[in-house]
């Protein structure tokens, strides 16, 4: 059973979502937050293993709570928002959201994305966040390449640059023509070496730092 927590200022949109996966015999709703100091909270009291996080709350937006709840290593945060190139959206991912869906998405894809998330994946789909990042990672570059950078071998910074570019786990392996588990020991190597939460901060991290160029 997929436990999920539900984070967002309207009620009537945590109605919405919680009809939806009430259908779904392998999701539980196992809490609501109007904010996201609440859904901290309720995420440490209540365990879920997804939060869809509504992007924009007052107080404590779900950037901050994203922020929050990453740094503790709690559930995995799936960010909702109304407008795709958003820049609440980007720091999200900068912090450690797994990905994000528009709030008009089709129910079967918020479920299937639930799934994705629940199960360790990341959402990075190259028509939407790649742009996202793109956009967006112009105006933070970092000024100097982080000395974890370092710690990669040059074949685990091939497999970062190929991640960022967008390549599954497959693609990588057949361009590297080696194997899907070593492409995956490869990049949770990456992870781990970069203290990294998922393989959206890694994209997001080669990009700001200039691994990869945007358009690339």
């Amino acid at each position: 059973m997929i436990r999920v927590l539900l984070a967002d200022d309207q009620g009537l949109v945590r109605a919405g979502f919680r009809m939806i996966l009430r259908a779904e015999s392998d999701i539980e709703v196992v809490g609501e937050a109007g904010d996201g100091a609440e859904a901290v909270t309720r995420a440490r009291e209540t365990s879920p293993d997804v939060v869809l996080m509504d992007i924009r709350m007052p107080g404590v937006d779900g950037v901050e709570a994203t922020r929050r709840i990453a740094v503790t290593g709690g559930p995995r945060v799936l960010v909702l928002t109304t407008f795709d190139l958003d820049e609440y959206v980007y720091e999200a991912l900068r912090a450690g959201a797994s990905g994000f869906l528009l709030k008009d998405v089709p129910e079967e894809q918020l479920v299937a994305a639930i799934r994705v998330v629940a199960a360790g994946g990341s959402l990075f789909a190259p028509t939407v966040t790649r742009r996202l990042i793109e956009e967006f990672a112009r105006r933070v570059r970092a000024p100097e390449r982080p000395s974890e950078l370092d710690e990669l071998t040059p074949r685990e910074v091939e497999v970062l640059g190929l991640v960022a570019r967008g390549l599954s786990n497959a693609e990588i392996a057949a361009q590297l023509v080696v194997s899907e588990h070593t492409t995956k020991t490869h990049v949770a190597s990456v992870l781990s070496k970069l203290g990294l939460r998922n393989r959206v901060q890694a994209v997001v991290l080669a990009y700001e730092t200039g691994l990869v160029k945007p358009g690339a």
